[in-house]
């Protein structure tokens, strides 16, 4: 997905659980629980996408800063321009909306991402 984006010419962005264990982000910029981070090539230099992990550097108000994320952190990715993109589940019981941040109910079924094939 983050290939395609970049080769479309669109700017791939990460929903990432702060609160996971294991992930390194600037906590002044957390919300909600959650940071959305800019993975494109001019704002996340040094970028390594594992199996397992994310990893880059990143300025943050002009802070460089070493974002690290699990793999399982990673709640979805979207591109900035259309907002069409991918969320992931995760391994429980809490429905879809809930677990992107959502208050239960307040979407409708069909949320604003696309999957992108």
């Amino acid at each position: 997905m983050h290939e395609w984006m970049g080769d479309n010419g669109n700017t791939p962005h990460i929903v990432v659980d702060a609160a996971h264990n294991g992930v390194q982000v600037p906590a002044q910029h957390v919300k909600d629980g959650k940071i959305i981070l800019n993975i494109s090539p001019s704002a996340a230099h040094n970028l390594r996408i594992r199996n397992d992990s994310i990893s880059f550097r990143a300025r943050f108000g002009g802070v460089p800063f070493d974002v690290a994320v699990p793999m399982p952190a990673v709640m979805g990715i979207y591109a900035r321009e259309t907002g069409q993109g991918m969320i992931f589940s995760h391994d429980n019981d809490e429905p879809l909306e809930e677990a992107a941040g959502a208050p239960p109910r307040a979407r409708s079924t069909r949320g604003h991402l696309k999957v992108v094939k």
